[in-house]
């Protein structure tokens, strides 16, 4: 630390052009490069329904499930006539696609189903070749393209909601951008009191979001990751720039205070904040590299993201903030009123008097009634997340003015039937008459199972491979049509049999997630500890940080259930409750609301340690440190909530949820965990907080951190004050 504060002293301009060098080739080439991520990942490659469906391509040729939906209404009927000649012109168009391997309409093969209640409207479903979901969504833009004269032609299907969904994300995620920076400015103005001071967050935030992209974009080129990691990517890198910035800045003002600008304030601000941060930064990449334990690329993804996304913040917070302050000095307080920047100067004498420390010395007068209280609340916040129900990204998370959206709305209505989400069965039997009667039968017997509207007659697909599909009376990701892929599992079969599709890949992803997140939680709980032993020195302190963790996360589920599941509050967020979340929101709720409570327990357990090493008793030191972070780690989560609750401008619920999620998540964390429980807790266990069996407290004496170790100036080492 005191290397990099030589050379932010030595060097500051040569660094801030490095910068922006950086900065210029990460918009640049990042961009482009973040185009290159991939839609794919949300399946498990060892998943029944990833089998199905290879063995069916295999066999066939072709993806087994739709990948486009036409849904053509010339206002006549559609049976005879010049309907008919229609659909079948929309049909030869969609197949002369190079991507597209069958076309089924209502007069080779799909029936009446798809024809409308009333006869003037019919689909058409289009499979694709064995292609990715990138290509097929190229397929798709393509047929798009080609039918867009077509005034009585909308298109829907797997492969136009992922189209719709991943370019809706990126318009309403970079709205949301363009409406955070401006608030984050004027908060930070607040906050800092001077203009000078307030635009640090903001440009940070910048420089660690391209920084991000970059890093993101450059490591797909070597190993394919989801374009999903880039809404952890924008969230944390956000978060963890407002924090260190905040953390650093105010740091470097209370010494500067103390020992005026220069070296020396520098110094000292790297040795004690600077430690925080790379420690911060350690400590959320580790927790973040848990989510690679998930076979879903998705969230293999997530975890290298984060990983990145630390590392970066940390870069720039530990060379490149430095550099500015040397630069600045005492301007760090310029284009201030007087009051304000009198405050800002003389707010480092507030140790003892000031509203936290008050507020700590409140609590911990009463800890036992204080815990009890605010435990009780929590919990009772977070019963609700005891009845999550989860759903998916399909046509529904869409606003009704999209296209798939608007196709699904009408199947659903108009339709007798819904056949563009099929259940369906890869059948490993011979091809002869015994297995056509065996799997007769067996198509009758699923038939009569509840919840199935209509059963396919067998059908040879390729050598030893048959095929039958399974249409449920409820759509896809519905409760019933998940139950009816496992009573089609649990049915006797003459043959083996492999059950795939829409309902099934969200049966096996559920499935896949919840064996898995025990082992990630294990890890993401066991590096927590193991990293804030290290700079701790306890025991105890660890485990109540991650049971905090877990705490908020749970307060926050309960109430994403009760506004988003429940349908509270649809007219203000602008959403249409589909009684349920996406299944996704808890992992990536859990990565960013765990990285950063991490972040805020290692910038309080800092200074209370830092206190505590100086002398002052547990009491003190809580209250101390408590004052010395509490408004920074206010102002962090205020800053952030912002920036994040943008995203419920979004038009997609599962963005709402996150946005929403996440901002609650910091705010509970920053303010009744840190202000209230955490004191409190810290009081009751008193000189407990600090004990760790004999073999670890040898341990920790040779590797342990040390905040408040010698910390350097011009003459020398000495002790770090509280």
């Amino acid at each position: 630390m005191s290397r990099l504060a030589a050379l932010a002293t030595h060097r500051p301009w040569r660094i801030i052009l490095i910068a922006i060098a950086f900065m210029a080739v990460a918009v640049v080439v990042g961009g482009p490069l973040t185009a290159n991520l991939t839609s794919a990942g949300f399946e498990d490659p060892d998943a029944e329904w990833v089998q199905a469906r290879e063995s069916l391509e295999r066999a066939s040729g072709a993806n087994p499930g739709p990948g486009l939906i036409a849904l053509v209404e010339p206002g006549t009927d559609v049976t005879t006539g010049a309907g008919r000649a229609e659909v079948e012109r929309v049909a030869a168009v969609v197949a002369d696609d190079p991507a597209v391997a069958q076309v089924v309409t209502a007069f080779n093969g799909g029936g009446e189903a798809l024809v409308s209640n009333d006869g003037d409207a019919s689909y058409i479903a289009a499979f694709f070749t064995p292609i990715s979901d990138d290509a097929a969504e190229d397929a798709a833009e393509r047929i798009g393209e080609a039918l867009a004269g077509e005034p009585n032609v909308r298109l829907g299907g797997a492969a136009v909601v992922g189209k719709e969904v991943g370019t809706i994300i990126g318009e309403d995620l970079a709205k949301a951008e363009m409406l955070a920076f401006p608030l984050i400015f004027l908060l930070s103005l607040w906050v800092f009191r001077g203009v000078v001071a307030a635009l640090l967050p903001s440009l940070m935030g910048a420089l660690v979001i391209f920084g991000s992209f970059l890093s993101i974009g450059l490591f797909n080129e070597v190993m394919t990751l989801s374009v999903y990691a880039l809404n952890l990517a924008i969230g944390l890198s956000l978060g963890l720039a407002i924090d260190y910035s905040l953390l650093i800045v105010s740091r470097y003002r209370e010494e500067m205070a103390l020992h005026g600008p220069g070296r020396t304030a520098l110094r000292r601000t790297l040795q004690t904040a600077g430690r925080s941060v790379l420690f911060s930064a350690v400590t959320v990449a580790a927790a973040l590299a848990g989510l690679m334990v998930f076979p879903q690329r998705f969230l293999f993804s997530m975890g290298i993201a984060g990983v990145m996304v630390a590392m970066v913040a940390a870069a720039v917070a530990l060379v490149v903030l430095p550099a500015v302050l040397a630069l600045l000095g005492t301007r760090i307080n310029a284009l201030a009123p007087k009051a304000w920047r009198r405050h800002s100067e003389e707010a480092h004498k507030e140790v003892t008097s000031g509203f936290w420390y008050r507020l700590s010395r409140a609590v911990m007068r009463r800890p036992g009634i204080v815990a009890a209280a605010t435990s009780l609340v929590l919990v009772v916040v977070a019963l609700p997340a005891f009845g999550i129900n989860f759903t998916s990204v399909d046509a529904n998370v869409l606003p009704t003015s999209a296209s798939a959206r608007q196709v699904s709305d009408v199947i659903a209505a108009d339709f007798p039937e819904d056949r563009s989400q099929p259940i369906y069965i890869a059948v490993d039997a011979p091809d002869s008459p015994e297995s056509q009667a065996a799997l007769t039968a067996y198509a009758a017997e699923l038939g009569a199972l509840p919840g199935v509207v209509a059963v396919t007659p067998p059908a040879v697909v390729g050598e030893s491979t048959w095929r039958l599909d399974v249409f449920a009376a409820e759509e896809g990701l519905a409760p019933q049509t998940q139950a009816l892929v496992r009573d089609i599992r649990s049915a006797e079969s003459p043959y083996p049999v492999l059950v795939g599709g829409l309902s099934a890949s969200f049966v096996d992803q559920k499935d896949s997630i919840a064996a898995h997140l025990p082992w990630a939680i294990a890890l993401i709980a066991s590096t927590t500890i193991i990293a804030l032993f290290v700079m701790t020195g306890s025991v105890l302190l660890p485990i109540k940080a991650v049971l905090m963790n877990l705490l908020t996360l749970g307060a926050t589920l309960g109430i994403l259930v009760w506004i988003f599941q429940d349908g509270r509050l649809e007219g203000l967020l602008s959403y249409d409750s589909v009684g349920a979340l996406d299944l996704t929101q808890p992992i990536l709720l859990g990565a960013m609301a765990f990285g950063l409570s991490t972040d805020y327990a290692v910038f309080l357990l800092s200074r209370i340690k830092e206190a505590h090493d100086a002398g002052a008793d547990t009491s003190d030191a809580v209250a101390l440190g408590l004052q010395r972070t509490g408004r920074i780690v206010t102002a962090a989560a205020l800053l952030f909530a912002i920036a994040i609750g943008a995203f419920a401008t979004s038009r997609i619920t599962l963005i709402k949820e996150l946005g929403v999620g996440t901002a609650l998540a910091v705010l509970i964390d920053a303010t009744i965990i840190r202000a209230l429980l955490v004191p409190s807790l810290m009081a009751l266990l008193g000189k407990w907080n600090w004990w760790a069996p004999a073999p670890l407290r040898r341990l920790h004496d040779r590797i342990g951190f040390s905040e408040s170790g010698p910390v350097e100036d011009e003459t020398g080492p000495r002790p770090a004050s509280a």
